[in-house]
């Protein structure tokens, strides 16, 4: 199961099943990583170039980034 979070410049994909929910994508950016929201991740709360460098870093690889006019990243 995949859950998609689009911007319309970019898609972040989440597994939930995989998460180990770490918690580094919320301490790392915050302002777009909300665990305690709904929707929790919001992609107007930083810059594409910040959201895909933290996506980068999950440990788990539970996230993932698609641009959505170039392709994976």
């Amino acid at each position: 199961m995949r859950k998609h979070y689009s911007n319309g410049k970019i898609t972040i994909l989440w597994q939930p099943k995989i998460c180990s929910h770490s918690g580094k994508c919320a301490r790392g950016l915050s302002s777009v990583f909300k665990p305690s929201e709904v929707p929790w991740i919001d992609l107007d709360g930083a810059s594409t170039d910040d959201i895909v460098a933290q996506v980068k870093k999950c440990p788990s690889g539970a996230l993932g980034i698609v641009m959505d006019s170039e392709g994976s990243v």
